[in-house]
């Protein structure tokens, strides 16, 4: 059991960030997202060279006012320069959900620019560690070809071994999980929905078995809602995955005014 450094510091997360001194935080996938997961990402996309764009669909009437408009779906899109990499905000766009939470980043690839269609796209839903996602984008934008593979999924686990992970028992080389049993990762069945260039994944019957993609997520207690999730299709490469494997796992603290209400007992913390 972990417990904090300094506990009579609050960090009660109802109390608005803006209102909360910074501390230095760990472990990392339990560290939620800060209330800040959208502008973390966004300024790592942003110092990439990466474009935002704002998409708004609604209804505007005849001499209508623009606080009347009536507003149905808004996104923020944000492209990298060479438009085959593209990373969707999607909290404020009615998001279908993911472990019951609601997606908030979804990041998708292609092979070329003839094809206006994804080769893979990867989900992470609220209080997913932002540099988790960061690090994951600076790798694919690191990227020639961000749909080719380049590398097995057991670099994957390698990530997470080497910040002590342990290795499932029963699958050492398709899942793993963090010392306290609360975060894991598993190569497995894609759940529903998932976009991916192999178009079987939208079809799959109930009693048939899918197709194959990395999937993340903390879940606090035994039996109790999740933390956070990530979804990764099954072409999303290996080696993406891995770097936000490592980046989720990685031991080095971080900053944080704001914790999830179902994690801060369990996290280390110091003042920064």
């Amino acid at each position: 059991m972990e417990a904090p450094l300094y506990p009579d510091f609050s960090l009660d997360p109802s109390t608005p960030p803006g209102g909360q001194p910074a501390f230095w935080v760990g472990p990392r996938h339990l560290a939620g997202d800060d209330r800040r997961l959208y502008d973390g990402v966004a300024d790592t996309l942003s110092g990439l060279g990466w474009t935002s764009l704002t998409i708004v669909r609604g209804r505007h009437e005849p001499d209508e006012a623009p606080q009347d408009r009536q507003v149905l779906r808004s996104t923020v899109l944000h492209i990298s320069p060479d438009t085959l990499r593209w990373a969707q905000w999607n909290l404020a766009d009615e998001p279908f959900h993911l472990g019951d939470l609601p997606i908030a980043w979804q990041i998708s690839a292609r092979s070329d620019t003839t094809s206006p269609l994804a080769s893979w796209s990867s989900y992470f839903t609220t209080d997913v560690p932002g540099e988790a996602v960061a690090d994951f984008l600076v790798a694919l934008d690191a990227r020639d070809q961000p749909a080719v593979p380049l590398a097995g999924p057991e670099l994957v686990l390698d990530a997470v071994a080497a910040h002590g992970w342990l290795r499932d028992i029963d699958q050492p080389h398709a899942a793993a999980t963090d010392p306290t049993f609360t975060s894991h990762i598993s190569l497995g069945e894609v759940p529903p929905l998932i976009q991916d260039a192999d178009l079987r994944a939208l079809t799959t019957e109930a009693d048939e078995a899918g197709s194959a993609g990395w999937q993340a997520w903390a879940e606090p207690a035994l039996g109790a809602p999740c933390l956070w999730a990530a979804s990764f299709g099954a072409s999303v490469p290996h080696d993406l995955v891995a770097a936000f494997a490592a980046s989720l796992s990685s031991t080095a603290p971080v900053l944080r005014r704001v914790v999830p209400e179902a994690t801060r007992e369990r996290l280390l913390r110091a003042p920064a």
